[in-house]
């Protein structure tokens, strides 16, 4: 009777030392009625919801507000204060790895979010989500050009003799030097790291026929549907919902630019732990297939692409008609540079 007690007491304390050893047990934080997710919006909002908020409201209990545009001053200037009211953020991505250098974000818990199934580079990241890529394509107006007949290149793109018309670019040098450069024949593979004087010498030439720089998604493809221009860049999901609502525009992928869409945590949200349990429900191969139906941006779960619509997937980045058509955005280089490229930019679209 003695040897069995003691035999339990020991027992006892192994156990005590094992859990003492393995950390304290993760204790699941109260449930907040809502959570709020910043995003870019338009049709991305609807598509986050129906992938994503949906199936996260379903399984936990706590509703999904969403909110836009992403804006790292904002992200900034609420972790300063400690004034958080993002549970996640979307941010370019140049501007997540900008945050993560500048400790504004809390780290990803992977006993939580599942990289398993993401491409080897992307499964160690420490703060940095990609929920999707995109990219910036070119696209026009068929009643101005029929599809497949318009511009195919940046360098079509700069011919205004061959193709005239109001054209409209993004108010950034993001994309807009390495368009300059291809249309000055850099090829793809060679645009890196980007020779800025060479780019804004190029850009000289188109500036006075770009008569409108958007400023947000939704103006990028309204521009076109409403005629104000007849030519333009936006990213691809923008003008894939247009064309879905009829708009008469052809998207052209030769020599678009893809990158990654980061999503993260704010340091310092008291939602942190809620915000870890959306990116594992954001890994899931079949909601990212039902996001990039809506929205045409896919994820990286490698299981993903087989649950795509077919209808769809040709509209994909991903897709292997397009994706070795575009470049790779190299945000090492933006990360170098962006700051004395944008202060440039600034002075050179008002001179």
């Amino acid at each position: 009777m003695i040897d069995m007690k003691r035999r339990s007491v020991l027992a006892g304390a192994a156990a005590l030392t094992t859990a003492s050893l393995a950390g304290p047990v993760r204790a699941q934080p109260a449930k907040p009625a809502r959570i709020v997710v910043n995003a870019s919006g338009g049709a991305q909002a609807a598509g986050l919801r129906k992938a994503f908020f949906e199936e996260f409201e379903k399984r936990f209990g706590i509703r999904v507000v969403d909110s836009s545009p992403p804006d790292l001053g904002k992200l900034k200037a609420m972790v300063t204060t400690g004034n958080v009211e993002w549970a996640i953020t979307e941010l370019a991505i140049e501007e997540a790895y900008r945050a993560e250098a500048e400790g504004l974000l809390e780290p990803i818990d992977h006993k939580i979010v599942d990289f398993s199934r993401f491409p080897a580079n992307l499964r160690d990241r420490k703060h940095i989500f990609t929920r999707s890529v995109y990219s910036t394509v070119m696209g026009y107006r068929t009643d101005s050009w029929a599809a497949g007949k318009g511009p195919q290149s940046w360098a079509d793109f700069w011919d205004v003799r061959k193709f005239p018309g109001p054209r409209t670019l993004q108010n950034k040098p993001l994309d807009n030097l390495e368009f300059a450069l291809l249309a000055d024949g850099v090829p793809l593979d060679r645009l890196y790291p980007l020779d800025v004087d060479r780019a804004f010498r190029k850009l000289d030439q188109i500036k006075r026929h770009v008569t409108v720089w958007w400023a947000t998604g939704a103006q990028s493809a309204q521009l076109l549907i409403d005629k104000e221009c007849v030519l333009g860049s936006a990213w691809n999901g923008r003008y894939f919902a247009a064309i879905g609502q009829g708009a008469p525009i052809h998207v052209e992928w030769n020599q678009a630019g893809i990158k990654e869409s980061a999503f993260v945590i704010p340091k310092g949200t008291k939602d942190a732990y809620w915000a870890q349990q959306m990116f594992q429900v954001m890994t899931d191969a079949r909601l990212q297939a039902v996001y990039a139906n809506l929205a045409t941006y896919p994820g990286l779960n490698l299981d993903s692409p087989q649950y795509v619509d077919p209808k769809v997937a040709s509209h994909l980045p991903t897709h292997p008609d397009n994706i070795n058509r575009q470049f790779w955005q190299d945000v090492q280089w933006w990360m170098a540079n962006a700051r004395s490229v944008e202060d440039r930019w600034a002075k050179w679209l008002i001179g």
